[in-house]
């Protein structure tokens, strides 16, 4: 996994149109696109489903950890890591850990 360049994550930002598609449960083939919203937060995307964890694409991208993305013009291969979500000392303040959002790592 690689950092991703500050002029693509600019990009990204911009848009506000991401598609994540995870792979399917084969591994191999990706998933119909989903839009969805996300957010550059400290020089890292996160992803957050709209209907929360129990959406199909949230559940996948969770499972498989890698898929494609589509945004700002481009088309990238990622891969996701919950473990790398960050967090907060105060458990009240919301943060990419607490609502579920997925890291989406440039591969």
């Amino acid at each position: 996994m690689t950092d991703w360049p500050q002029k693509e994550l600019a990009r990204i930002a911009a848009s506000d149109d991401l598609h994540v598609a995870p792979l399917r449960d084969d591994g191999v083939m990706v998933g119909t696109p989903t839009w969805i919203w996300s957010v550059v937060l400290d020089g890292a995307l996160y992803a957050r489903a709209y209907n929360g964890r129990d959406s199909r694409w949230h559940k996948a991208a969770l499972r498989q950890k890698a898929g494609r993305i589509t945004a700002g013009g481009m088309t990238r291969e990622v891969a996701s890591s919950p473990s790398r979500a960050p967090s907060t000392t105060r458990s009240t303040r919301p943060t990419a850990r607490n609502t579920g959002a997925v890291p989406i790592l440039r591969r």
